[in-house]
């Protein structure tokens, strides 16, 4: 997009990663033919086609499904808790080492800009692992007894935008907790997570504690419904959520959903303007919008919506859309074509519906997949891109007059996942988010994660919760469970 300077390309070079012309599935600590067909994966911002990639069948899940208990029974079940942590310890520093291939192959397979694959989710990664190492031997103390046990074998399905992270954030508890693993990524970002599996061998992982089955919906649908299945745990849609959810239920299964967001950005009056549209670009253009918690509704005092919106405008004009792969980019490639369309179509429903539309002007990439950053004024509660979960660069701008009408439009949404305040008063923003329903609520700040703090939402944002202390308890059981 169109700059007040000219910025000469930096790309990160691809040569430290090596992709192989196809890939198997990993099960029982070997890669392995699946007897499903083979799918590609294509770099989003070209086109390319990186590698084929086998496809799971119910059959390679029942596999990779018989070997976790194996491992779960044999051999990581009853191992001391301190060597299990002991093995995380060596997979968290084996990340670090190999930072830098993580980070090109993430935004190689999916489409974000290797800034922040770079600085957010491979370090973000890493953090997990080492936080849940630390507590693999202090399990008594996570709150369910004196003697809390492990649940045995948790089947994982991740979702495309935060591939590599959101595998920690699952493997990471799972691991620490002494279960075994089965896990499904994203269909359109299976990279990382392939590349994790020779992370697992290099760490000398236990063969069968770590099992990663590729594949699309069938393939999740076949970890999910297994009757070996101890746990499941789900991040992504809302629809999928809710056929998960009723898949499990009548079963013995545990299960964690991590689903769709459309938080509430809300700036006072008295808030400092220049540091709320950083927080307001950071929450809504961040990784391209495709976050479950991004900050897609602007929530802004009537008072100072034409001051916020006149510097929102600005400060998307300096925003650069383009190679993910180089360091000057700061929105990438959206993941997918099904992806982008539905960007679009929803786009173009906010304006039938009568919302005004602007977008920086600029030229984007001819090959590929892409979105400029886009922002809606005149919004209503009513209008469907302020109520539809978009997963995009869109920003719905919405305006209040008194604290409490804020408090109503934030949470008139089937969605509550996350939500942000922005003033100088530390009275209001406790008074605010003691009333918002939210799971996760940032205060001057926005889409700021840490190993130690638990993250998930209420109402169709899913349960359960993932982070901290919160996250290993979802797979214990206390000793006088049943």
């Amino acid at each position: 997009m169109t700059s007040l300077f000219e910025y000469a390309p930096a790309p990160e070079s691809r040569s430290i990663v090596t992709i192989a012309p196809s890939y198997g599935l990993f099960i029982d600590g070997e890669f392995v033919d699946g007897t499903g067909e083979s799918f590609p994966t294509i770099n989003p911002a070209t086109e390319e086609v990186l590698t084929e990639v086998s496809a799971g069948s119910e059959a390679d899940v029942d596999r990779a499904v018989r070997a976790a208990r194996r491992a779960f029974e044999k051999t990581w079940g009853p191992m001391r808790p301190a060597d299990r942590g002991k093995y995380l310890f060596r997979i968290a520093r084996l990340l670090q080492e190999r930072a830098r291939e993580f980070a090109v192959l993430e935004s190689l397979d999916n489409g974000k800009p290797i800034r922040e694959s770079r600085d957010v989710d491979v370090p973000l990664a890493a953090a997990h692992f080492f936080y849940y190492a630390g507590w693999a031997d202090k399990l008594e103390h996570v709150g369910l007894g004196t003697q809390p046990r492990p649940l045995g074998v948790a089947g994982q399905v991740i979702p495309w935008n935060f591939p590599l992270m959101m595998l920690a954030w699952k493997v990471a508890p799972a691991l620490a907790a002494g279960n075994t693993v089965v896990l499904k990524p994203a269909e359109t970002t299976p990279l990382t997570a392939l590349l994790f599996a020779e992370i697992c061998r290099q760490a000398d992982l236990p063969a069968g504690v770590v099992n990663i089955v590729t594949g699309a919906g069938d393939t999740g649908r076949a970890v999910v419904e297994h009757a070996d299945v101890d746990k499941v745990a789900f991040t992504g849609s809302t629809d999928v959520g809710r056929s998960i959810a009723r898949a499990v239920a009548g079963t013995r299964k545990k299960l964690t959903l991590e689903l769709g967001g459309k938080a509430a950005n809300i700036v006072f009056d008295d808030a400092p303007i220049d540091q709320a549209v950083e927080g307001i670009v950071q929450g809504i253009f961040f990784n391209q919008g495709h976050v479950c918690c991004a900050g897609s509704r602007l929530l802004v005092q009537e008072s100072i919506h034409d001051e916020v919106v006149a510097s929102l405008q600005r400060r998307i004009g300096t925003l650069r859309v383009g190679d993910p792969l180089d360091k000057n980019t700061d929105i990438g490639a959206i993941n997918s074509r099904e992806q982008l369309e539905r960007i679009r179509e929803l786009s173009d429903i906010g304006e039938a519906e009568g919302a005004q539309r602007w977008q920086p002007a600029g030229e984007l990439p001819e090959r590929g997949f892409w979105f400029p950053p886009t922002v809606f004024t005149d919004v209503s509660s009513a209008h469907r891109i302020a109520r539809d979960e978009v997963f995009g660069p869109v920003l719905s701008v919405l305006t209040f007059r008194t604290p409490d009408e804020a408090v109503a439009k934030a949470n008139n949404s089937t969605y509550g996942l996350s939500a942000g305040i922005w003033s100088e008063k530390g009275s209001r923003i406790l008074k605010i988010a003691s009333h918002l329903r939210a799971g996760v609520v940032w205060a001057n700040t926005f889409n700021k994660f840490d190993p130690t703090s638990p993250f998930g939402g209420y109402k169709q944002s899913g349960y359960g919760r993932e982070g901290g202390r919160h996250g290993l308890a979802a797979y214990l059981t206390g000793a006088d469970s049943k």
